[in-house]
């Protein structure tokens, strides 16, 4: 049975609270919002296409010469609330009850609780998220582990809360304006919005978004007039809404002046989303024979166009007056003390390069990396919150080729492999439900799978030959699918495997990676079996 507010039909289940966060005036609001942005995304997802047609065809991904006025411009963004001028290290996670109270407890500045790509958007994980945090931003969030008979509660001082809405791409089918599922992202920002920002500004905090996947400046002027619309409507000033975009796509990377310009009543920072960043790569340039890269382990931040890609967002940021964030370490702490030591090394040698190039802060998505990482940050930082004042005058121009630059390393069926039996499991996990997912000592997200699959896809499209001389194929990748599918069954246990979806994440994974077109986003065919 479905209920119609405000233009929109609201057919996800109603359980118990559910009316909390889809009240009338909440429904009403977002209701608003579809009716005055939706029709634009339309446009803006076209831009795209058009773009890629382009770079399929040959073209390179460059500067804009129309905006050039805009990158040689006197001009700074309007100011950063002083509870977002401290942010050395931040945890990412996804929205349900425990995740939250333990982030907001975690040696951290910032937690970032997820509705993207740590969360698979179900409608019970959503709708139950913004519960959540309505709940932890007016103080009442605590959680009780029966099996366990332990209750968990948010502390004195919890970190400051930041949500993460869907990208643009991503619909939300269990609401519908005339019979159309609207944006995940309108929702996501409805709810939270409506709901907390009033709340937040009377605690001394505010409501601070992060954005993912943009992809140009355009679709940042969207965003900003989304943001000034949500403040008129609720009487609030214009830059009351606080936000940090993801430059986590290769088309945004080249737009970084002027998305801090579109948006530079709101926005206070820009992030290094590194692993979705390595996709888009691959995704914008997987015509390019020439820009095919090694195995996923070799693409580190020392890759010159990645370490390119670092130096211009700070420097950029820096310039303008925002805050430059660095990257994910998904590592998660082992219980095996040779082991251990290695993932140590591994952050330690990763935040320092940051901390050293001039980032403000950085990710980690696991609270056990806090005490590895605070006292980086810390011995950089000194007595200043943040590095705004490392400005890299001394560095020569990031061209566009450096951002472009091809990779070195080896492509191998060790790695070939290992992208398999990740994304097959990481695949079956989203689709059940799980989008936050401990896998051989990382925490992966859907930006994993995404890798993976384009990845071989491109391999397979340039019969690229791995290290050991074998040619990868279709064929060759199928055998290898049916073979790590087997591996994968004995190493977590033939009824574990009978009783998940592995069947399906098999069929799906083949489908994306070997298919004659291209699929924008693994997770929009898996959206429709969740």
């Amino acid at each position: 049975m479905s209920v119609t507010v405000g233009g929109l039909e609201v057919t996800g289940e109603l359980r118990p609270g559910y009316t909390d966060v889809l009240n009338h005036d909440a429904l009403h609001f977002v209701g608003r919002l579809v009716r005055s942005f939706a029709s634009q995304l339309d446009t803006l997802q076209a831009m795209r296409r058009e773009k890629q047609v382009r770079w399929d065809a040959g073209d390179m991904p460059n500067f804009l010469p129309e905006t050039e006025r805009v990158r040689d411009g006197d001009w700074t963004i309007k100011g950063i609330p002083e509870d977002l001028l401290d942010r050395r290290v931040e945890i990412t996670g996804p929205v349900d009850r425990k995740m939250i109270i333990n982030a907001l407890n975690a040696d951290v500045k910032v937690f970032m609780a997820d509705f993207e790509d740590a969360t698979t958007p179900t409608w019970d994980n959503l709708i139950e998220g913004q519960i959540n945090l309505r709940d932890a931003v007016r103080g009442k969030l605590s959680f009780k582990d029966e099996a366990r008979d332990k209750t968990y509660e948010v502390g004195d001082d919890p970190s400051i809360l930041i949500a993460r809405v869907r990208g643009l791409h991503l619909p939300e089918k269990h609401v519908l304006m005339d019979g159309k599922p609207i944006p995940g992202c309108l929702l996501d920002f409805g709810l939270y919005f409506h709901h907390n920002a009033h709340a937040l500004l009377n605690k001394g905090s505010g409501p601070y978004f992060y954005v993912p996947k943009i992809q140009s400046h355009l679709e940042a002027r969207w965003w900003n007039d989304v943001f000034t619309a949500a403040e008129q409507d609720a009487g609030l000033d214009v830059g009351t809404i606080k936000a940090t975009f993801l430059i986590e796509t290769l088309p945004a990377a080249f737009e970084m002046e002027e998305i801090l310009y579109e948006l530079r009543d709101h926005v206070v920072a820009l992030n290094c989303g590194r692993w979705d960043y390595i996709f888009s790569y691959i995704k914008t340039l997987k015509t390019h024979a020439d820009r095919i890269l090694p195995d996923r382990q070799a693409v580190t931040m020392d890759q010159p166009f990645l370490d390119a890609y670092s130096r211009l967002l700070i420097k950029t940021c820096h310039k303008r007056g925002a805050m430059a964030m660095g990257g994910m370490s998904a590592f998660i702490p082992s219980k095996d003390e040779e082991q251990n030591a290695v993932v140590r090394q591994k952050v330690t040698d990763d935040k320092t390069r940051e901390a050293a190039n001039g980032h403000d802060g950085t990710w980690v998505a696991h609270p056990g990396l806090a005490e590895i990482v605070n006292p980086i940050f810390n011995k950089a930082l000194g007595k200043r919150p943040n590095q705004l004042d490392v400005m890299r005058e001394g560095d020569a121009p990031v061209t566009a080729a450096n951002l472009l630059e091809p990779s070195t390393g080896d492509r191998t069926e060790t790695g070939m492999r290992h992208n398999i039996r990740v994304a097959l499991q990481y695949i079956e996990a989203w689709i059940s439900g799980n989008g936050c997912v401990p896998i051989y000592g990382l925490m992966e997200d859907a930006a994993t799978a995404e890798i993976s699959r384009a990845s071989i896809w491109q391999w397979i499209r340039h019969g690229v030959s791995l290290s050991n001389g074998r040619v990868v194929t279709q064929e060759l990748f199928e055998m290898f699918l049916a073979e790590e599918i087997e591996a994968v069954k004995a190493e977590i246990g033939a009824e574990i495997f009978a009783a998940g979806r592995f069947t399906e994440a098999a069929k799906l994974f083949s489908d994306m990676t070997t298919s004659e077109e291209f699929g924008d986003f693994l997770t929009l065919p898996a959206y429709e079996m969740i």
